[in-house]
């Protein structure tokens, strides 16, 4: 809007609407004003905002602030005549001049505004009524809301787990079911191990069962933990008995041998990721010109991994379930054992629930272990783990614990 636009002609009747606001919370301080000039019809003419730079200053002070700037601004748009509308008492007295301010600083801004005054012909105080609205209010808000940035010393956190106690609150994670708070690094190696060791990730607050949310965690989460979430989401998706892993070492892709059952031209398959053809039986590369029978005769361990696994879990006394090929280690407990894929079998020679002489309620101890009692050779080339199954390298970071 221009100056020559709010030149009155005749007696225009202008508004001037101000105000000042300070918000105070504990060492947090916001202090700004609004400046609104309205015409006859109550269109907005002319309006500012802006912050108040003082930590000391008082509501008062932040009224007379805003009314100083809004009588200012009118008269250098060559307003004449222009109606000051207060919404509080203790303003409207104040522009009356029915008393002296006591205080030196009010005392100063009155003189101020006074002045302003006096280059204008007319300029009438109005007492809003409480149904009347304070156009300036909402500026006044913005100015404080947008414009007034404070340096707070950040409020301390302490971690549950590290028990740091010098922790910023923005670095603090929340568990979002439950409320429970730790620092941002220890969640951060919480999710990890447990993505490591194949476990659902729940709060590590002591007895908690709430679970994480992957949605909630990635912004802590480095790109190499959110790729293992997501292919652990996947995975716990497929049945054990139903997953499929690509024998290739550079792929390891996940696949469900649901998906795969449309593709499979005897038991030749290729990966859906890379296109490595190997077989869906034996879980190993495509073996040209042999049977699957003839292979694993040929090849007893079809990859140098599987003969360090098989080594490893000879030395570590692990089990491989029948069923679901998954290697298993019992730290205590009884030697019958149910695998996450449901089968139940006895941990000291292999055989199916009710199959041997191990009754429930063995627990287990070293010698049951390196006793071989069972009268099968399968069995018995369970118990030395010689069945080894193909898994992607990560399987083999830790055997399931029942």
């Amino acid at each position: 809007m221009e100056k020559d636009d709010l030149k009155p002609a005749g007696k225009p009747l202008y508004r001037l609407y101000f105000k000042g606001l300070v918000t105070e919370e504990k060492e947090m301080l916001f202090a700004g004003f609004g400046v609104a000039i309205c015409g006859d019809k109550e269109d907005l003419l002319f309006d500012m905002k802006g912050p108040i730079h003082d930590p000391a200053v008082t509501l008062l002070e932040a009224e007379l602030i805003a009314l100083k700037c809004g009588l200012r601004e009118a008269v250098s748009l060559g307003i004449n005549h222009i109606s000051i509308c207060c919404d509080h008492d203790q303003i409207f007295e104040l522009v009356m001049g029915r008393f002296t301010p006591e205080q030196e600083n009010i005392a100063l801004l009155m003189r101020d505004v006074q002045g302003i005054r006096n280059n204008l012909t007319s300029s009438v105080p109005v007492l809003l009524t409480r149904d009347q609205s304070n156009f300036a209010y909402e500026f006044a808000i913005e100015a404080i809301s947008s414009d007034i940035i404070i340096d707070i010393p950040p409020q301390k956190e302490t971690c549950n787990i590290c028990l740091n106690d010098d922790i910023n609150a923005d670095q603090m994670f929340s568990v979002d079911k439950c409320g429970h708070m730790f620092c941002s690094e220890c969640v951060k190696r919480h999710i990890e191990v447990k993505l490591l060791e194949g476990s659902l990730i729940s709060c590590p607050h002591y007895l908690c069962s709430s679970l994480l949310n992957s949605e909630f965690c990635v912004n802590i989460l480095t790109p190499k933990l959110k790729e293992m979430w997501e292919h652990k989401t996947k995975e716990n998706l497929i049945p054990v008995t139903n997953r499929v892993y690509c024998p290739n070492p550079r792929c390891s892709t996940l696949m469900s041998e649901t998906e795969l059952s449309g593709l499979i031209i005897g038991v030749r398959i290729c990966c859906v990721k890379c296109g490595e053809p190997f077989c869906i039986n034996c879980k190993v590369p495509w073996h040209n010109n042999f049977s699957c029978d003839e292979y694993k005769r040929l090849h007893p361990n079809a990859t140098e991994n599987d003969g360090k696994l098989k080594d490893l879990a000879n030395e570590k006394l692990w089990r491989q379930c029948s069923k679901c090929k998954h290697m298993i280690e019992l730290s205590s407990g009884c030697v019958s054992v149910i695998c996450r894929c449901g089968h139940e079998f006895c941990y000291r020679c292999g055989a199916d629930a009710g199959d041997c002489s191990h009754g429930h309620g063995l627990p287990l101890t070293d010698d049951l272990l390196l006793t071989p009692c069972s009268t099968s050779q399968d069995q018995f080339d369970f118990l030395l783990g010689l069945k080894i199954a193909h898994q992607p390298p990560i399987t083999f970071n830790s055997p399931e614990t029942l």
